[in-house]
């Protein structure tokens, strides 16, 4: 239900509804055993006679496919089909030779279901699902730079995708971003898409419409084809205020197509939207009915892992922030990391590696450094560190720099410590000169302690940490001060 936050200039209501497509990591297409990565291929190399549909072919259904799209439905809550089938989708584009594409219309794999996900505001934006169905994709017309052609691509033809359409439940373009980047992360946790944005393994199209009367719903138009958060966000800013102003203009929205051009951070129009019945759908008489076994969906969904909410609940209740469970949900095997050491280690220890993994760990794996698996098989190693800070055998100063050792080299955390010598100087007798020499050359700090400032203890800890090369243990430092002014 629209509520007074939803309005815009007090008067309109936005409405946002999203269609996904979400390229499954299957080996080979979705009708044609031929290779299903084209973002490293030569134009037209991973084509076969049913891509180019050469007469007398017949497709295959890929039964990986299958299963991924049923994954993606169970991650998205959604009922599962006991029998679906697919269509012919007719209309001429040059990138799909057939003159047509074998899509699924009145029985998807997959129905209803439900994306549930944090907002900044502390709101649980709730997003239900109509249908997600199994359609291959066309090809890629390639228009180059002063030439009065065009080609084709035909790699990207036949390759299987999931179209995700969800209900118009988004208000504001803050609620659309947040809906993509959550339906992102399932899709990548539940491991059936590479979900590569820059190649377009997921391209997000964005349906806008504004309305005076909260009842009723504007004339809307589809933005198509956007691969960015950042990009979904700012086209549905776009498209609200392009038809807010048109509507204050007295002019109207006009029910079309266009495309997000990111240099000019606008909408462009390209056609007028076409409506279903235009596309003359019938049943694909060469793709037998799926019937689909509860066996399968049940041996499917125990494969499933944890999803982000439920992750989220359990880095939440762990004490990690919002936007350090932003970090950990954006690469799984950090997640995974996390996971494993707060439910294999104690909170002292878990939370240690945790801030590792968040602070330098993460700074060396966005410049590229190291990987997340390194840390994976390094973690016994971790842990013992950890052990090694709390018992105050190396600072936690030192630790960082023991990290990169450990990490990289797999090295043993006690030798780097001893090599590079970090380890921490506990004895009191080792230390007693150091400090007696700190206290004689700082008797006003000494005074002040005596008055009761105990905040001059810090000062002194620092000038015997500096005097002993940073490999003082502090807190006996501090028994130690404390001893020889008679507190």
């Amino acid at each position: 239900m629209l509520g007074n936050k939803h309005l815009i200039k007090n008067k309109y209501f936005p409405t946002i509804g999203i269609e996904t497509h979400v390229q499954l990591k299957t080996k080979t297409k979705l009708f044609a055993a031929v290779g299903n990565d084209a973002r490293d291929a030569h134009p037209n190399s991973l084509i076969s006679p049913v891509c180019v549909a050469l007469p007398g072919t017949l497709p295959v259904l890929n039964q990986k496919a299958v299963e991924l799209a049923i994954k993606a439905g169970l991650a998205l809550k959604a009922e599962i089909a006991k029998v679906s089938h697919f269509d012919r989708k007719h209309y001429f584009y040059p990138d799909l030779p057939k003159g047509y594409q074998i899509s699924q219309l009145d029985s998807p794999i997959v129905g209803k279901g439900l994306i549930e996900a944090p907002m900044e505001d502390g709101r649980i934006l709730k997003v239900r699902i109509a249908r997600a169905h199994l359609e291959e994709d066309a090809g890629k017309n390639i228009h180059p730079n002063g030439a009065d052609y065009s080609l084709v691509d035909l790699n990207r033809a036949g390759t299987p995708l999931l179209e995700i359409v969800s209900e118009a439940d988004m208000h504001s373009a803050l609620e659309a971003r947040t809906y993509v980047r959550e339906l992102y992360l399932l899709m990548k946790y539940a491991d059936v898409s590479d979900v590569d944005l820059y190649h377009g393994n997921m391209r997000f199209d964005v349906n806008v419409s504004v309305s005076s009367d909260v009842k009723k719903l504007g004339v809307r138009t589809e933005t198509k084809n956007i691969n960015s958060f950042r990009g979904v966000e700012k086209a549905v800013e776009y498209e609200i205020n392009r038809q807010i102003e048109l509507l204050e203009k007295g002019q109207k929205v006009t029910q079309e197509t266009r495309g997000w051009d990111e240099a000019k951070q606008k909408t462009i129009s390209q056609r007028g939207k076409e409506e279903a019945h235009d596309y003359r759908y019938m049943p694909d008489p060469d793709i037998p009915p799926i019937v689909i076994d509860s066996k399968l969906v049940d041996k499917l969904a125990k494969e499933l892992p944890l999803l982000p909410n439920t992750l989220r609940q359990k880095f939440r209740a762990f004490g990690l922030t919002g936007s350090q469970i932003d970090t950990v949900l954006d690469e799984p095997e950090l997640a995974d990391i996390i996971k494993y050491t707060t439910e294999a280690h104690d909170d002292k220890t878990a939370r240690t590696i945790s801030n590792w993994c968040l602070g330098e760990l993460q700074r060396m794996y966005q410049q590229r450094e190291l990987k997340w698996s390194e840390v994976k098989d390094t973690l016994n190693q971790l842990v013992e560190l950890s052990s090694m800070v709390d018992n105050g055998e190396v600072s936690s100063t030192a630790a960082k720099t023991i990290l990169s050792d450990i990490v990289l080299k797999g090295a043993d955390p006690k030798k780097v410590a001893e090599e590079k010598q970090l380890l921490q100087v506990s004895d009191e007798a080792d230390l007693v000169i150091t400090v007696q020499q700190v206290l004689n050359n700082n008797p006003k700090a000494c005074e002040d302690i005596k008055r009761g400032e105990m905040k001059a203890i810090g000062f002194l800890v620092g000038q015997i940490m500096k005097a002993s090369a940073g490999r003082a243990n502090p807190k006996v430092v501090q028994q130690l001060i404390k001893k020889q002014l008679g507190l």
